[in-house]
């Protein structure tokens, strides 16, 4: 199997299961206990808090664990929510944000908050001049801003330096969803600094189930899981010490490819640079100037892309329509329809995501089956988009 779908999740690196094994077998220790094994894991936790804090220049006490990325979303927002308050309070975002961001946001317009959206341009890049004129409108009475740092669909990289400086400039808290950002590219807080930042271990070749947030210093914030006090009394409930550890482990070799220029960009390029070369009818979706470096966004005229993922699946690759959490709803992706595609070219998109993991060979093999798979599916719609009948590839 050729899996290209790393913006939905990463393979996890060997490093990172070593050093998770001795916390899953005889480090089972409650992190709170006072002896000699608890203490064991929980300087391991803080050992982890570290380099979590270090790959987003962050201090260890900025850091919070939680059960991963969408937890850590759900505690910013629902805070922010709670502090500038129903009955003034405003809410600024994007229309291109994760779910994790989109309902809990729809919850707060449904009791009464008032929302804006700014809008994105063609190549899926916020509009700053409507961000601005949201962030300016909600300065009366108060308010938050989440945008965020890069789209999970099409990996365009949003300008999030000036988005946090125009949220700063309106006094509104700013947090970002850099889950698919933390580990992929630089992320720095020093330089772009907001005020809650979420990420997930599985974006980066670290394990399912554990995220952080990170909480700038002098930030109010209060708990949305209270009980033991655990996290400082920011995130109650026992620590998952393996987990924490391995996501620490992950953000250190993270790190250490970041620092060594280590990316999947050379492989990307080659996948599109066959695909496009030898598949008529593609585009090459978002900014290419401002994208992650492992993520491929194509659209394939005259093809469905539910028929080119059940084709590319018998071929031995595994890839996506879109956000993985999204799989299976019939409806064009709602990043797709901001950045002004028809319902056509939404349906006929797929994502391809690259990991470090990923090797040249893989791209061209990878491209090779996608051509097959197009061919085959054009051959059989005759051209259509719909319905999509496939057979065995």
């Amino acid at each position: 199997m050729l899996y290209l779908d790393a913006n939905a999740t990463t393979p996890l690196l060997p490093e990172v299961l070593d050093a998770m094994l001795p916390w899953l077998k005889d480090g089972f220790h409650n992190p709170s206990a006072s002896y000699a094994g608890a203490k064991e894991a929980r300087r391991a936790i803080e050992g982890a808090r570290e380099q979590v804090a270090a790959l987003i220049g962050a201090e260890p006490d900025e850091i919070v664990f939680t059960g991963g990325g969408t937890e850590s979303t759900n505690m910013a927002l629902k805070w922010l929510a709670r502090l500038v308050g129903r009955k003034t309070g405003k809410v600024v975002t994007s229309a291109i944000e994760h779910s994790a961001v989109l309902r809990p946001i729809e919850t707060f317009a449904d009791v009464g908050y008032p929302v804006a959206r700014a809008g994105v341009d063609g190549g899926g890049r916020l509009l700053l001049e409507e961000f601005r004129a949201a962030c300016e409108a909600a300065k009366e009475g108060g308010g938050f801003a989440s945008v965020m740092w890069a789209n999970n669909e099409t990996g365009v990289i949003q300008p999030i330096e000036e988005a946090c400086a125009i949220a700063r400039e309106c006094g509104l808290a700013f947090h970002t969803d850099a889950i698919q950002a933390a580990g992929k590219i630089p992320v720095d807080v020093r330089e772009v600094p907001v005020d809650f930042l979420s990420l997930s271990a599985h974006k980066f070749h670290g394990p399912k189930g554990v995220g952080a947030l990170y909480i700038r210093s002098g930030c109010r914030f209060e708990p949305m899981v209270r009980g033991g006090g655990q996290e400082k009394d920011r995130r109650s409930g026992t620590e998952n010490t393996a987990g924490i550890v391995g996501l620490g482990k992950a953000a250190e070799l993270a790190m250490a490819r970041l620092a060594a220029n280590q990316h999947p960009g050379a492989v990307r390029a080659a996948f599109e640079a066959k695909v496009v070369g030898e598949v008529e009818g593609v585009t090459v979706n978002g900014d290419l100037l401002h994208r992650l470096p492992g993520t491929s966004h194509l659209s394939f005229a005259g093809c469905e892309a539910a028929g080119l993922l059940i084709l590319l699946d018998d071929l031995g690759v595994a890839c996506s329509a879109g956000s993985a959490c999204m799989t299976g709803k019939q409806q064009p992706s709602h990043v797709q329809k901001a950045m002004g595609f028809s319902d056509a070219k939404a349906k006929s998109s797929l994502r391809f995501g690259f990991s470090c993991l990923n090797t040249m060979d893989e791209a061209l093999a990878a491209a090779e089956a996608v051509k097959k798979a197009v061919e085959k599916l054009r051959r059989v719609q005759g051209g259509s988009t719909g319905p999509v009948v496939v057979y065995s590839a």
